[in-house]
């Protein structure tokens, strides 16, 4: 099993940043693809960014130039750097986890975190 653990939410006013973390832990050697995503009041879950094992990245067109997304391969730890912010990026964000390698096999499993809550508001 594995645990996603993030942190890093809170409330900022337009025009701020914020930084989420999302640490995996259990039995995981190396996750395949780590990202966020966001759930606002009333609309479904969608896309924010990924990052696979292999470095590709993919952003929402609502976050490019705003978020950046990395990862700690060591630790695997994924974060979101979160820039600009605007009312509209309020939301729930939920860190995820598709795909983990641990010894010598590979798991085609989903994982989620609890969410955090991020509000853009001044």
């Amino acid at each position: 099993q594995v645990q996603l653990v993030e942190s890093g939410g809170g409330l900022v006013q337009p025009g701020g940043s914020l930084r989420l973390s999302c640490a995996a832990s259990g039995s995981i050697s190396t996750a395949n693809v780590m990202g966020w995503y966001r759930q606002a009041p009333g609309k479904q879950r969608d896309l924010v960014a990924t990052c696979t094992w292999a470095g590709r990245i993919n952003y929402a067109d609502s976050v490019k130039g705003r978020f950046t997304i990395s990862r700690d391969m060591t630790n695997n730890t994924v974060y979101l750097q979160m820039n600009t912010l605007k009312p509209e990026d309020t939301a729930v964000y939920y860190c995820s986890l598709h795909g983990v390698y641990f010894r010598g096999t590979y798991y085609n499993a989903d994982y989620w975190g609890q969410g955090t809550q991020v509000t853009v508001s001044s």
